[in-house]
Parts: C-alpha cells; structure tokens; sequence
C-alpha cells in the first residue's frame, strides 16, 4: 500500500485522477473510505491528493493526544512532501476545522475551501450545555433519523476501521477515548480571525448536523464572500446520505469563476 513519511510518521495516502491540485482532508474516527464518492468524482477533473492521520484508517497511531495544531503541521508537511505551494481543499468535520486552520494561517496555500460541518468551539454541537434553547430542527420521522448521526457514524466507521487500521480493532477505543477529549476541549478559533480568508470558501453542513444551523451560518457568515449550503434532510452522517448531491454542490462550486463567489 502507498505511505508516505511526513513530520516524522508513516501516512496511508492516495493520489488520482489530472489536473489542477485538490487535498482531501477526512473527519475524525474516519479513513478516506468516508470521502470515497466525493473523491472519485472529483478525481475526474482533478488531481486529488488525500492521506489518512495517526490513527486513522491505514495509518497507524502515534503517541500522545491529539490537537488540530498537530494536524495542521501534518497536512503542511503533506503538501510539502508532494510539492503543492497551493490546492484546492475539500474537509468534512475534523478536516474542515483543518482546512479552516490553513486558510487562516497560511492563506498563500489555500485557492478554495470547502469546509463540510466544521465546528470554531466545542458549543457548536447541538447537545453542548451552551445550545441549551437554541433553534433546531427534529429528527426527521424516517427511523435512520431517530438519533443523531454522532450516535450512528461510528458504527459504521468502526466496520472501517476494525477492517483497516494496523492497530487492530482493540486500539479503536483508544483513539476514540482521545478523539473524545480533542473535541470537548478544541478547537477555539475566534470567528473574527475568519476574515482573514482570502480563498472562495464554501461552508456545508446537514439541516440535522450535529453541528448546529447557526454555527455554521456565523462560519460562512465571518468568511468574506463565503458561500453557505445547509443540505437537506442530513444530519452530520451527510456524506453518505446525500453524497450525488454534495459532490454536485462541491463540483459546482470549484467549477465556478472566482467573481462568481464574491
């Protein structure tokens, strides 16, 4: 299987499909399996770059917590090892906040951004004790709605990884014991920082995301020209309930002139 060594750790990584450069960046207790239908599809105009973190589908882990500082060093040094000064950038979840992260830090290497349910705060989610009253929507009658994807998703995942992970299916508690305290504790990304994005930003999220409405509206709503589509009848599992319709979106949307976003 292709690695690549980057900051000193072994990363599973995939690369397809010509033309202009686009990283793919997964969510957290997600392999690239999570992001398969958006990047085959992309890969047919695109060169798609795209790698698994420690821990994650066929990478191994590595010591110690995690902290979205240490994922941002780990994507530059991606970007770097394939000689990438700048790409296009599609993240859902953990790797949107990524992707939020090096558009703000390091603007010179981000042409555009998809961010798909990303989150500034640990208040964004709908069961934080700060959403106590906030505006959202019921669970939609269809009993695959009944409990929020966060409850659904890893069950899926875990299939994935007790398949993939080098690790073995013991370890996954591990990862999501620390995954766990990353999200309760990060990120904490001041909403003003956000207008410091130069790149064509689209913010994506699902109507019953576990990440609420309004945050993703202040997301969009911080980023200048920043385009926003809330996906309906999806919760935060909305890359495999609606994929047709989210890699239609993305592929619009980075097909289009860049006036066309401001």
């Amino acid at each position: 299987m292709p690695y690549l060594r980057i900051a000193g750790i072994d990363v599973y990584e995939e690369v397809a499909g010509a033309g202009d450069p686009l990283l793919l960046l997964h969510g957290g207790f997600c392999s690239l399996e999570s992001l398969r239908e958006q990047g085959e599809a992309l890969a047919a105009a695109r060169r798609v770059y795209a790698f698994e973190r420690p821990g994650h589908g066929r990478s191994a882990d590595e010591a110690g917590e995690y902290s979205y500082e240490r994922g941002l060093e780990q994507v530059l040094a991606y970007l770097d090892a394939h000689d990438l000064p700048s790409v296009d950038v599609v993240g859902y979840s953990d790797g949107a906040i990524l992707g939020l992260l090096l558009a703000m830090r390091h603007p010179e290497r981000v042409r555009s951004l998809v961010a798909i349910s990303a989150n500034l705060d640990p208040s964004a989610f709908t069961r934080s004790h700060e959403a106590a009253g906030a505006l959202v929507l019921q669970p939609l009658g269809d009993p695959a709605h009944a409990t929020d994807a966060a409850e659904q998703e890893p069950d899926v995942e875990r299939l994935h990884y007790d398949r993939l992970s080098p690790d073995g299916p013991e370890h996954a508690d591990v990862v999501l014991a620390k995954l766990f305290r990353l999200w309760t504790s990060e990120p904490h990304i001041d909403p003003a920082d956000l207008r410091g994005i130069t790149a064509r930003t689209l913010v994506m999220s699902g109507d019953r995301d576990t990440i609420r409405p309004d945050h993703s509206i202040l997301i969009a709503a911080s980023i200048p020209g920043a385009q926003l589509a809330i996906v309906p009848g999806a919760t935060h599992g909305l890359l495999a309930e609606r994929p047709a319709l989210i890699s239609a979106i993305i592929g619009d949307f980075l097909g289009a002139p860049a006036a066309s976003a401001r």
